[in-house]
């Protein structure tokens, strides 16, 4: 929540209210390295209630668009498809919906799978940027000043699954995973998951990871090994970028 306030310019007990609130978006050299600050429109929540970081052309429609509606509702069809419309009048559309989830510390454990687990260090895995089985993991390297701490999952010499971190900000890295076709379902991912979340934790920093509304999947890997959901997001970008 200190960092949510931080990137959505608003106080952490913002979003403790029950009642949603509308605040007007500005940089900050502390948010999160990815976003793309000011926002022009975003929507967060961690259940409580929704608070709307934008541009000060949008405030009064955003206002009025999450004024006494659920917290489900303003994130979902056909809410959104208004909120879309008065969008574009901008020149922006909706074009990012996540889930965030975090560890909790009373359950996430060290899990094991049939395959060897080897810590590795951004300069042991630079070869990979840019290869499609591993752009959750690692990307296209566009970013990798921030690239940390990775796990490995090794059939013999062969990289079989791969769980990489990225310094988002000062507190918290932000993970993402790829495991091969042919080695799913057989605990990788959770192994890999806990394994850099334990690591992570351990020199003092908040590991978190996401996933887009319809990945059943990675979501369930995510709650088997010990996380939860803790916040949602909405963001809109330029059309121009779509």
């Amino acid at each position: 929540m200190q960092q949510q306030a931080i990137d959505f310019n608003c106080a952490p007990e913002d979003f403790y209210s029950s009642e949603n609130r509308v605040v007007i978006s500005k940089e900050n050299p502390k948010a999160r390295a990815y976003l793309r600050l000011p926002f022009f429109c975003a929507l967060t929540s961690f259940g409580n209630n929704i608070v709307a970081s934008v541009d000060a052309d949008i405030a009064d429609f955003v206002s009025e668009y999450i004024k006494d509606k659920k917290i489900e509702d303003c994130f979902a069809p056909p809410n959104i498809f208004i909120l879309n419309d008065e969008l574009r009048k901008h020149g922006r559309q909706i074009t990012f919906c996540a889930q965030r989830s975090l560890p909790d510390v009373n359950l996430i454990k060290p899990g094991s799978c049939d395959y060897e687990l080897k810590i590795l260090h951004p300069d042991e895995y630079s070869e990979l940027y840019g290869k499609s089985e591993w752009s959750n993991a690692v990307g296209s390297g566009r970013r990798k000043h921030l690239d940390r701490t990775a796990v490995g999952a090794y059939d013999e010499e062969k990289l079989v699954g791969l769980v990489g971190s990225e310094e988002s900000c000062e507190s918290m890295w932000q993970m993402g995973i790829d495991v091969l076709p042919d080695y799913r379902g057989k605990g990788v991912a959770k192994a890999l998951l806990a394994k850099l979340a334990l690591e992570i934790l351990n020199v003092g920093i908040v590991p978190f990871g996401g996933n887009r509304w319809a990945n059943v999947r990675s979501l369930k890997t995510q709650l088997s090994c010990g996380f939860k959901p803790a916040w949602v997001e909405m963001m809109a970008s330029s059309s121009d970028t779509i």
